[in-house]
């Protein structure tokens, strides 16, 4: 018994006798499916080369449709697919087609139906008239949370306690907090003062755990009412007279890192006397 790559079998008497005995049923029968498959048989020969193809039993209905093999009779090893299924009625077939046909215009309408929403929903959220909020921990991890948080603190123009404790902030220049006096970024990515948002009326700062290094920058500071700070887990915080020198950049400062100010932090820094002797290691 040989093969050929289509999946037809030649000289197989055996199955010969097995095809017929399986489809006698359809054959003697008078309806379309047999008549289709008659027709289609006498196509399976090989004139030329002299041999005989056998077909497949599937062969008898690879012209017809799936929906007309319903209640025939044909069994699963008949068809070259087995897993027919039935299928939906004409009415959802209708619906289906209709939907492919509107599915650009109700799209639309979606869209502009959500962002008639979205506006609404931000006409409603009243930012401007907050004067104590906490939008801390709020995992800003894609940039359309970053942009749309920044819209947010835009709008706090009357908002004079924020707190914005580990958000991941690296920026905040851009954001003016006029009436702002009491501002928490404990634990963000600032490096520099200059990151600061515009706070002119700030009395109570927390830069604890950032990245700021340079105490210099403080004096950008001297202009507003800043009377506590804290520094704290900073790498500033790390430098040699680390107090004294931020009392020097803001002489109305009262307390750093929650201690009150004391004597010997007004105590100005004298420069090291030069050393005459060299010491070897």
């Amino acid at each position: 018994m040989s093969e050929r790559s289509s999946g037809v079998i030649t000289n197989g008497n055996s199955f010969q006798k097995s095809d017929t005995s399986q489809s006698s049923d359809l054959g003697d029968s008078d309806s379309p499916l047999a008549r289709i498959s008659r027709e289609r048989v006498s196509a399976e020969l090989s004139p030329d080369s002299g041999i005989a193809v056998t077909p497949l039993p599937s062969s008898r209905f690879k012209y017809l449709s799936w929906h007309k093999v319903d209640e025939n009779g044909v069994q699963g090893n008949q068809l070259i697919c087995p897993r027919v299924r039935e299928g939906p009625p004409e009415e959802e077939l209708y619906l289906r087609e209709q939907e492919g046909v509107h599915e650009d215009v109700r799209r639309r309408r979606r869209r502009r139906a959500g962002e008639k929403e979205r506006w609404e929903e931000r006409l409603q959220e009243n930012w401007e008239n907050c004067v104590e909020l906490n939008l801390s921990f709020q995992d800003l991890g894609d940039p359309y949370q970053l942009e749309n948080f920044f819209r947010i603190l835009r709008r706090l123009i009357r908002v004079e306690k924020l707190q914005l404790v580990d958000n991941a902030l690296r920026d905040l220049s851009s954001i003016p907090l006029p009436m702002c006096k009491s501002l928490n970024l404990h634990r963000n990515y600032l490096t520099s003062v200059r990151q600061l948002p515009k706070i002119p009326q700030i009395q109570q700062l927390v830069l604890s755990e950032n990245g700021i290094e340079a105490l210099g920058e403080l004096v950008l500071l001297g202009a507003t009412p800043l009377h506590s700070l804290t520094l704290c887990r900073n790498p500033c915080a790390f430098l040699e007279d680390y107090r004294a020198r931020v009392f020097s950049c803001l002489p109305k400062l009262k307390v750093l890192d929650g201690i009150p100010k004391l004597p010997e932090d007004c105590v100005p820094r004298s420069p090291p006397a030069p050393s005459r002797t060299c010491t070897i290691l």
